[in-house]
């Protein structure tokens, strides 16, 4: 079997071989291309040729995935980042620590969540005024009487993402 070497950083890689390195499929990589995450160059011929640090980019966009960063941030922190070469280590140090302070401020925002319930579930409470999590501060209240209308559970969730 012929060994083939490992690119140097500046050659440039066809998508099967992205795809081969990163795990991604090339649908995905497409989506990130409309999304402005990784910008492939093109010859000719119109093949996609990708820089070798959009693998880098790649494995940042599936760790935010992971940690629930919508990809609309993850283009926010990419546009500080070089676009034409790789980007240096206190680059991703800088990223890392907007998203650690981020990542932080959410686990105190679900802990709190997390006693808000534990205190409701003990309450037994059958009033809506009092209740800290459905509704804190009396707030539906100022919307009138009656039945309110609360957000379906995919909204919330994705309220507590965004």
């Amino acid at each position: 079997m012929v060994e083939i070497p490992d690119p140097k950083p500046t050659d440039l890689l066809p998508i099967g071989e992205i795809v081969r390195r990163t795990g991604v499929a090339a649908s995905a990589l497409h989506f990130y291309e409309r999304k402005g995450l990784i910008r492939p160059e093109r010859t000719t011929g119109g093949t996609r040729l990708y820089p070798r640090h959009v693998e880098r980019r790649i494995a940042i966009i599936q760790v935010a995935k992971r940690l629930g960063i919508p990809l609309s941030e993850v283009a926010e922190q990419f546009a500080a980042l070089p676009a034409d070469r790789m980007p240096s280590l206190r680059d991703w140090d800088r990223l890392g620590e907007r998203w650690r302070a981020r990542l932080q401020a959410r686990q105190r925002e679900l802990e709190r969540l997390q006693r808000e319930m534990n205190q409701c579930i003990g309450c037994g409470c059958v009033s809506l005024n009092a209740c800290l999590v459905m509704n804190p501060g009396d707030a539906l209240g100022d919307e009138g009487h009656g039945a309110r209308r609360l957000l379906p559970i995919e909204d919330e969730l994705t309220d507590a993402v965004d």
